[in-house]
Order: structure tokens, then sequence, then C-alpha cells
């Protein structure tokens, strides 16, 4: 994500639709999370960890990356009724932020960048998870703002209870 991140949808132009301009997507979730920001980071970036608390079904390494196995160029398979979605980390800032795409995937949206944010507050960690996207089919960007918002609010809430 760049500077200046804001999580105001901005109007921008789709590729193969040279006069139909299309809203970008943007979510942006934060959970304080009682426990310390070395303890929140290892178990947010422990990719496999995911299938037992974060509600997204089965979380496999299909690459490692550096440092490993879970650093940049880690792609992480997210599998759930049948459909896969892999994720690359592109940045891995330990223990502060991490930052992600999705490579490939059956869902219907397009460029998914994501960022993760980890700070020290209160003795413990406010995580603050954003993404932006775009939807491959017209007219149904909000509702996939609304699911994937609540995805993510889902699965820091479930981390928040295994860290409490």
């Amino acid at each position: 994500m760049q500077a200046g991140y804001t999580p105001r949808a901005a109007r921008l132009t789709c590729r193969g639709m040279r006069d139909a301009p299309t809203l970008v997507q943007r979510v942006e979730v934060q959970q304080l999370i009682g426990a310390p920001i070395e303890t929140t980071w290892s178990r947010y970036t422990d990719h496999v960890s995911w299938t037992d608390w974060a509600g997204m079904g089965t979380v496999r390494l299909e690459r490692q990356g550096v440092p490993p196995p879970n650093g940049v160029g880690c792609v992480r398979e997210i599998s759930s009724f049948g459909v896969k979605v892999y994720e690359e980390v592109l940045s891995f800032d330990a223990p502060r932020r991490m930052t992600y795409r999705i490579v490939r995937g059956g869902l219907p949206i397009s460029d998914h960048l994501g960022e993760v944010l980890f700070e020290p507050r209160d003795g413990g960690t406010l995580v603050t998870w954003r993404c932006q996207f775009n939807s491959r089919v017209p007219g149904l960007g909000g509702l996939f703002r609304v699911f994937i918002a609540r995805l993510f609010r889902s699965a820091l809430r479930s981390l928040a209870g295994r860290l409490a």
C-alpha cells in the first residue's frame, strides 16, 4: 500500500472498459488484541495456523518465503468450499507490517492488495487489516467489500480470543 492510503473509494478506469469508470473497493478493519506485539505478529504470520483460528478454511504453504517459512515470497493457499485462493507475501517487516496480494484463485475480484499493521497499544496490540480490490462483476463491488470486511473482522476477533 502506498503512503496516504485512505479507506475512501477512488474512481479509476477499468482495464478493457475505456469509458466505463469503476469503484476501487477499500476495506479497513481494526482489532485490539490483548497480547504483546511479538506474540500477535507471530501468530498472525504463522499462515498454516490460520486453519485453526481464522475461520477461512484450510491454509497451507505452496511456497516458503524469506525468512522461512512465512516471509517475503511465501505463497499461502486458502481453500474453502472448493474455492482456492493463492496469496503472495510482498513485504514482511517484523513485527510491524506485512503486505500481500492475491496472485490467483477463484474469487470474483481482481487487483487485491492487502496490508496488515501491528502497533503496541494499551498493553496489547492494535491490528489494522486493510485491502483494496476491483470487482470482476459490475455492480457487486460493494457486496464483496461488505463480505471481506466481515471476514477480516471475524478472523481478527477469533485471533484476539485465541491470544487472550
